[in-house]
């Protein structure tokens, strides 16, 4: 292993070298953008993943994934029973942007698109100033009743997949109206897109997506994967010696971060995709077994994500604490593989994704990207809980530190006036952050969200149960005014019978 180390920083130093050319960015900290996929509350046994399992402190961005595309053009909701309130759903959009309360520093975005959602609906959608318009008005009113502060554009891929033409230039035309309309309420605008250097010049307008949108997400990995006859790793950070002669030297990290900055994205608005899981295939002959191996078929799904060719990194470091397998350290790659009989897995370790990150500080990138969460080792069963994203964010901005949470108080004071026989009461409201073990306390947290106090109808509670304990925000309506459960807000008592 420490001669992996040796020669994965050997190679990195070439890399910075080489990149003297390159602009470096002088920003203080660097992105940490951590996207969420919300099915994962679905997966079984220690697969599953909530809300609630999202450390607020290690990311500086969360993004929720997904939302998708209605068939009139306006932004819908994928699964409201899990994402909303309404109808006794489970909210977990709103205790998704909850965790800010965690982390006063944490950004919560929101993504719409995806692969399954295709590109047909997309490029409808931009087609016109109207839809575009239409599209827009939809989705300012979800960003603030979830209390998201953005979007991320995840349409893959503009040009491709059912795709125009013009839709190059209508995802600029989108990307403008949005941010005209975002700059109204501050909201951040971003884009994950393509590393494949043949979409990114059909599909995009590199010079106005870095104008307009505050960070671009390049899903630096899938490069290789069962969908190709032959072993290679999902996401390489350099060319290996194999793919000249393969003619695969554009499929790799390096060649896609300097390529989007080739053709007009300064550095300091990417962020460089970093994959916590890996993708895999069975091999046709188990005595061929290094990269370009013929293999026809995906490695078998694995117990949490349950897909075949692709293995979460919880799933992984499992096989490789329980089983034999041979675990490959390829200096070329920057990035580890696993054989075990006809199964071959590439995926990145703490060691390869701390080499990623460090190449992506190095060249003055804005950031990293990471994809996803919930398949890191979320559960600490192989180390460290969250040993890949703390890794990523320890060698992009040092040690994680959690902030600290404030303490306030409510005062009431009474000011004599000469002039009016009534004193006048002045109230300073405040919020109070506390966290109670045990069960909900009685009276207070009946269920998830917003409850207003039993006894008080101008106070009411935030509540957000994380699995094993609440963390409960207390709030109190101003003079004249009661909390109304009807809109989640203060309110005249002549709108809340129970309350007049």
């Amino acid at each position: 292993m420490k001669g992996f180390t040796f020669l994965v920083v050997a190679a990195l130093a070439v890399a910075i070298a080489s990149a003297s050319a390159l602009p470096a960015s002088k920003a203080a900290k660097k992105r940490v953008v951590c996207y969420y996929g919300s099915w994962a509350v679905y997966r079984p046994g220690n697969g599953k993943f909530d809300v609630e399992n999202i450390d607020p402190n290690i990311c500086t961005h969360i993004v929720y994934g997904f939302v998708g595309l209605s068939s009139d053009g306006t932004l819908t909701v994928l699964d409201s029973y899990n994402d909303l309130e309404e109808n006794w759903g489970k909210g977990a959009m709103k205790r998704f942007t909850g965790l800010k309360s965690q982390n006063p520093e944490l950004k919560a975005m929101v993504s719409i698109g995806g692969w399954n959602e295709g590109s047909e609906k997309y490029s409808n959608m931009a087609a016109t100033q109207q839809s575009r318009q239409k599209f827009i008005a939809s989705v300012v009113p979800f960003l603030q009743s979830q209390n998201f502060d953005g979007l991320d554009l995840d349409w893959e891929y503009p040009t491709q997949r059912g795709g125009k033409p013009e839709d190059r230039e209508n995802f600029d035309l989108l990307i403008a109206e949005l941010r005209a309309e975002f700059d109204k309420h501050g909201y951040l605008l971003a884009a994950a897109v393509s590393a494949g250097a043949p979409v990114i010049q059909q599909a995009y307008n590199v010079p106005n997506l870095a104008k307009y949108l505050d960070f671009i997400n390049i899903m630096a990995y899938d490069f290789h994967g069962a969908f190709e006859t032959y072993t290679h790793h999902h996401c390489p950070l350099f060319e290996h010696p194999l793919d000249k002669e393969n003619n695969n030297t554009v499929n790799n990290v390096d060649y896609a971060v300097r390529f989007w900055n080739s053709q007009g994205a300064p550095l300091e608005k990417l962020n460089i995709g970093m994959g916590t899981y890996g993708r895999g295939f069975t091999l046709d002959d188990a005595s061929k077994n290094g990269l370009y191996a013929p293999a026809s078929n995906p490695i078998p799904a694995g117990p949490y994500t349950r897909e075949p060719g692709i293995l979460g990194y919880n799933e992984i470091c499992d096989y490789l604490q329980k089983e034999q397998w041979n675990v490959v350290n390829d200096p070329s790659l920057a990035a580890p593989y696993a054989v075990k009989e006809r199964n071959w897995v590439g995926y990145e370790s703490e060691e390869s994704i701390g080499a990623k990150a460090a190449y992506a500080r190095e060249l003055g990138v804005g950031g990293a990207m990471v994809w996803s969460v919930e398949t890191d080792d979320f559960r600490g069963d192989c180390g460290e809980p969250f040993a890949l994203v703390k890794t990523i964010y320890r060698a992009m901005n040092g040690e994680i530190v959690a902030p600290t949470q404030p303490t306030t108080t409510s005062t009431t004071s009474t000011t004599p006036d000469p002039n009016n026989p009534t004193p006048t009461t002045t109230t300073t409201t405040t919020t109070t952050s506390t966290t109670t073990a045990g069960p909900p306390p009685e009276g207070v947290c009946i269920s998830q969200g917003f409850n207003r106090d039993p006894n008080d109808c101008m106070t009411f509670y935030r509540c957000d149960w994380n699995g094993n304990d609440w963390h409960i925000e207390t709030f109190h309506c101003g003079p004249g005014t009661v909390f109304n459960p009807a809109i989640n807000g203060c309110d005249f008592p002549y709108n809340v019978p129970e309350c007049s």
